[in-house]
Formats: structure tokens, sequence, C-alpha cells
């Protein structure tokens, strides 16, 4: 079943998933929107009909049976990565930082040449979807693709594998020193889960 874009935007309005305001995101740009996909997430029931219609583009995309495991970076990636294993029928495992860097940890492996599939929550520069899919590679994966269920580069982002979203947004985002007044006039709030120096 797949789900149309005014479907799974009403998902993220209907749960307050999607903000309007000024906001710090983890890359340290500014934006006027903020897809907050803990809120949609944390109702099962709408997480499962949103992995569904993800896993269904993803095994259009990929194939049946491209897909062994799913890692996911975490934090926000860690519910997603784990409904998208639930959807997809596979294992899902997730990356943590150590020391700044996504590594494996709590006992996770790697087959050598498993096809891996990275899920995150939302792709806005693709900064935490490349360092993890380094540290797949890193142990010994085969990345065959990445999934999102939002897309705030609405395609821009290239992660050298493909990237299937379940919507694209084309949502702005600013250097501080390039804010537009209306977005400057209003305080920067810093609702991820990234630290940011």
């Amino acid at each position: 079943m797949s789900l149309s874009a005014d479907q799974v935007l009403q998902h993220f309005r209907t749960t307050g998933a999607l903000l309007e305001g000024h906001f710090l995101l983890s890359s340290g740009l500014h934006s006027p929107a903020y897809v907050q996909c803990a809120k949609v997430l944390m109702h099962p029931d709408r997480a499962a009909e949103l992995c569904r219609s993800l896993a269904d583009k993803i095994e259009a995309e990929l194939g049946q049976d491209a897909v062994e495991l799913v890692v996911s970076p975490a934090m926000g990636g860690v519910v997603v990565g784990y409904e998208m294993g639930r959807q997809l029928g596979v294992p899902a495992i997730f990356t943590e930082r150590v020391a700044g860097v996504f590594e494996l940890r709590r006992g996770f492996a790697l087959e050598p040449g498993v096809r891996v599939l990275m899920a995150e929550d939302v792709v806005t520069t693709g900064k935490s979807s490349r360092e993890c899919i380094a540290a797949i590679t890193a142990a010994g994966g085969k990345v065959v693709g990445a999934s999102c269920l939002i897309d705030r580069s609405a395609g821009a982002v290239d992660l050298e594998v493909p990237l299937i979203s379940l919507l694209g947004l084309a949502v702005p985002a600013y250097a501080a020193d390039e804010l537009p007044p209306e977005l400057a006039a209003l305080p920067a709030v810093k609702p991820g889960s990234r630290y940011l120096p």
C-alpha cells in the first residue's frame, strides 16, 4: 500500500511532527521548518503504516530480496530502522557515536558482504547518512541503498547509493550569516538530538 504525499504529510501534521518557526539543525544550518520524526514514530500504528509504504518503494526499486540487514544511525534512526527491518522481514541494528564517529557496539557485527539498507528518519545534508554508510562499509557490509521517511533535500543529496524516501520536501536551510530577515527576527530553537559545539 503506497501512501500519497498528502497522506504522509497528514500523519506528520496530525502528530505535531512538522514544525514551523526558526530552527537550528544538527548540520548547523537554520531553517523555517523542522521535521521531528519521533513525534510520528511514537505511534506504532502510524510508524507501521509509514514504514510499510517505504518498504514497498524499497522492494520495488532494489528488488524483493535485495536487503539482508537494516542498519541505522542512533539516535534518530533507531525506531525507523527497527520498523523497516520488521517490514522487510530482516534483522535491524544500529550504529552509535563513539568519540564523534559512528561504530557498531552492543555486540553488533556484520557478516562480510551482507547486503545492508541504511535507514534514517530524516535526511537534510546527508552527513549522518554518509557517516553511517562509512561505518557499515568499514565493518564489512555492502550498502545496497539508503532510506528515509523525509528527504529534506528533495533529491539533492548524493549518498553514492540509491536514496529512497517516502517524501521529499524542498525546505530551505541557511548559514547563520545568510538568514532572511523574517527568520533572523525569530529566536532559534534546537529541537534535534545531536549536540552542536
